[in-house]
């Protein structure tokens, strides 16, 4: 697990200094701002009441963990999505407002949460556009889908887009932000306290880096879920039940995931050179996975992932119409 953080960690590097961008990539302020930035709870109070466009996994785990923290009233939000059964039950688990029409949703709403598929988005922009009042703030995590494409489409200038991934499910996600100039201060924060009741967040000063991260922890767990099967397999295959095998790996996974947390300051690769012994098993294992091009795999894996949102990116402005928002007034 170190060596697939360890990779990681590279693959970051090698991303952020690609000639394509023009530019290298560093940690500070020109990049990224700390969760310590934002102080006040009242900041996400002022963003109530907030709709949701979409109930699916990802609405169910950011509701989730906006309620089990106590963040906002069950009432102030609203969930709107086509599926009867998917409204039943945010009304009866999480005792939510429901709406089978989007614009419903967000009638009078300060927040706007985008949680449907990025293929819906010329549907629901053009239902919704300048539908939105002027300072609410929408929050976009319809992966690829460009702050442009939002404005344009919404004739909206507040959009914040974001990437979360899954663990939002366990309250463990690490969701990336970026705002357009036209976000507040005071929404900003209240959209970083939003982000925090399920996770970590990071903001970011340019939007490129969206991709990267859809790449690297949007589709992140899906890596480590595929090794964790993979060493699970390989447990079986040596003769151990397929239960017990489980039960290795999940805590393997999960221990190895707290020491490296707890020990961030140490790089990844003193991490596995401390529990390489010479000649060892370990080393053994790891030679055996450099003969095999772990780490191209790793690397090819994210960088068709990064690829890719790039050119769903590229499409989502394909579904708006030419022009900016800023020829046409936002109601």
């Amino acid at each position: 697990f170190f060596f697939v953080v360890e990779m990681a960690v590279a693959l970051r590097r090698l991303m952020c200094t690609r000639p394509a961008l023009g530019w290298g990539c560093r940690f500070g302020s020109r990049l990224y701002s700390t969760a310590s930035e934002v102080q006040p709870e009242q900041a996400l109070l002022d963003l109530e009441p907030v709709a949701f466009i979409g109930g699916g996994k990802m609405a169910e785990a950011i509701v989730g963990g906006i309620l089990d923290t106590h963040s906002l009233e069950p009432q102030s939000i609203c969930i709107s999505d086509p599926d009867p059964k998917r409204r039943q039950f945010f009304e009866t688990a999480k005792g939510v407002r429901t709406a089978e029409s989007n614009l419903e949703a967000v009638q009078d709403a300060k927040l706007v949460v985008f949680c449907n598929k990025p293929q819906h988005c010329e549907r629901i922009f053009n239902e919704c556009k300048g539908k939105l009042h002027s300072d609410s703030v929408v929050l976009s995590i319809c992966a690829g889908v460009t702050t442009v494409a939002f404005q344009r489409g919404l004739n909206h200038e507040r959009i914040i887009r974001a990437m979360p991934n899954t663990p939002a499910m366990v309250h463990g996600a690490m969701s990336v932000w970026y705002p357009t100039p036209e976000v507040t201060k005071a929404q900003q924060e209240g959209v970083a306290l939003f982000l925090q009741t399920f996770g970590e967040q990071e903001k970011l000063t340019d939007e490129e880096y969206l991709d990267m991260a859809t790449a690297l922890s949007g589709t992140g767990p899906a890596y480590f879920f595929l090794l964790i099967e993979t060493l699970v397999d390989a447990g079986v295959h040596m003769g151990f039940p397929r239960n017990t095998a489980e039960k290795l790996v999940r805590q393997t996974a999960l221990g190895s995931s707290m020491y490296a947390s707890k020990f961030h300051h140490i790089h990844p690769t003193q991490l596995r050179n401390d529990i390489t012994s010479p000649g060892g098993t370990t080393a053994a294992a790891l030679y055996a996975a450099e003969r095999g091009n772990f780490r191209n795999v790793v690397t090819d894996a994210v960088w068709a992932a990064y690829e890719r949102s790039k050119i769903l990116g590229e499409a989502s402005n394909s579904i708006v119409t030419s022009g900016h928002t800023h020829n046409n007034k936002p109601k």
